[in-house]
């Protein structure tokens, strides 16, 4: 059995910052580094990580960590937090 990808470390690779800076709280432009470019970045780690395809509409809500986790419910996928 694989194991999936820490979600923590997905999205900071996304952003440039240490898995350690991802909490629940953080959200779309909270950081500078989470800007409209590096959320492409980060659907791109996303669905290279868990081999997904993530359709547009869930791209475009996907604005906090919890809604990254839920998005990944969505898609059979449950990421080590």
């Amino acid at each position: 059995m694989q194991t999936q990808p820490n979600l923590q470390e997905v999205i900071a690779k996304a952003f440039g910052i240490t898995p350690n800076e991802i909490t629940d709280e953080l959200e779309y432009q909270s950081i500078p580094e989470w800007d409209s470019v590096s959320h492409l970045v980060l659907v791109t780690e996303l669905e290279n990580a868990y081999s997904i395809t993530i359709e547009m509409e869930d791209v475009l809500t996907m604005g906090s960590v919890p809604k990254i986790k839920e998005l990944l419910k969505k898609y059979h996928v449950e990421p080590i937090a």
